[in-house]
């Protein structure tokens, strides 16, 4: 009888920080109260591909929940590959504050660091 190979655990698909979980959910409580945040990746930019975020109603078929910090955000299904692994913060500058993210697939940024590609 011949033994089926281990599966390897893979990494989550996204989570947060704290400063992410802690901005996201006070949009959730405020202005965006009802809506869930989606994520996912367009064709932008110089790098070829751009992070997208917008506030939905409700899933559609298409997407993947991720749950962290008892937050859900949703995933574009066609930008999971694309996204496996990446962390999304919240940084706060001197002129500007918004979400970023840490994605292990990146190869690479345009100059302006709006686009990446994998």
């Amino acid at each position: 009888m011949t033994e089926m190979p281990k599966k390897r655990s893979l990494p989550p698909l996204m989570s947060l920080t704290d400063k992410a979980a802690t901005r996201l959910k006070a949009l959730y409580e405020g202005a965006e109260q009802g809506k869930l945040l989606r994520i996912s990746v367009g064709k932008r930019g110089c790098s070829g591909m751009s992070y997208e975020m917008d506030f939905v109603s409700e899933a559609t078929a298409g997407d993947e929940r991720v749950e962290d910090h008892g937050l859900t955000l949703l995933v574009d299904r066609k930008a999971t590959l694309f996204l496996i692994g990446t962390v999304m913060d919240y940084e706060v500058k001197e002129l500007e504050s918004g979400f970023t993210f840490t994605n292990p697939n990146e190869k690479g940024r345009c100059g302006c660091g709006e686009s990446f590609h994998v």
